[in-house]
């Protein structure tokens, strides 16, 4: 129903588990997939994936909780379960698998509005050749800026600052064009 009303590009994500789950999404419409749990519980799919849909539609999820200083672990079942796995080795793992895309959540940041992980950010983005999207943790424009200042990032993923009404998409836009950033025209 959203991609009838909606002109932009959409990734879903969320219980895709199957090569046959990803039919049913990318046939509903979906230009991506998201995929964390099922690629971490069996690597051989992201490569079933790729093959059948292409790099370009893959996007990697992961969801860090950093462990250490400078080290991360990935999580799975919406940051419920550990895995044991190092978040720069999965990352680099899965983009050698074929992987278009890697989207990183910190589990530690999201939600607190108290702004991103900005040294997991700048690991990852410094470490992959594939864009990488930054999830949790932006509370205020200021985190953003900081985000984009201080890293490589591709693109960032903005939920509870939308979704609780703190700002709006083109109060964004405007307050990141007074800071001085190149920002497309938003058209309501």
């Amino acid at each position: 129903k959203a991609v009838k009303n909606v002109f932009i590009p959409i990734t879903v994500g969320g219980g895709i588990r199957s090569l046959d789950n990803a039919y049913k999404i990318f046939k509903c419409g979906a230009d991506k997939i998201a995929v964390n749990t099922a690629i971490v519980k069996k690597k051989s799919l992201l490569s079933e994936l790729v093959k059948e849909f292409g790099s370009q539609s893959i996007v990697i999820s992961i969801e860090a909780k950093k462990i250490s200083k400078n080290k991360w672990e990935v999580f799975t079942e919406c940051g419920r379960e550990k895995t044991g796995k190092d978040v720069m080795e999965w990352a680099k793992e899965t983009v050698d698998l074929g992987a278009g895309e890697i989207l990183v959540t910190s589990v530690d940041q999201e939600g607190t509005r108290k702004g991103f992980d900005i040294n997991l950010v700048k690991n990852l983005s410094d470490l992959l050749s594939i864009p990488v999207i930054a999830s949790g943790g932006m509370g205020n424009i200021d985190h953003l800026s900081d985000l984009i200042d201080q890293t490589n990032i591709d693109a960032v993923c903005m939920a509870d600052i939308l979704h609780y009404k703190k700002s709006t998409i083109p109060k964004i836009k405007s307050e990141m064009v007074q800071k001085g950033f190149s920002v497309r025209k938003y058209y309501d």
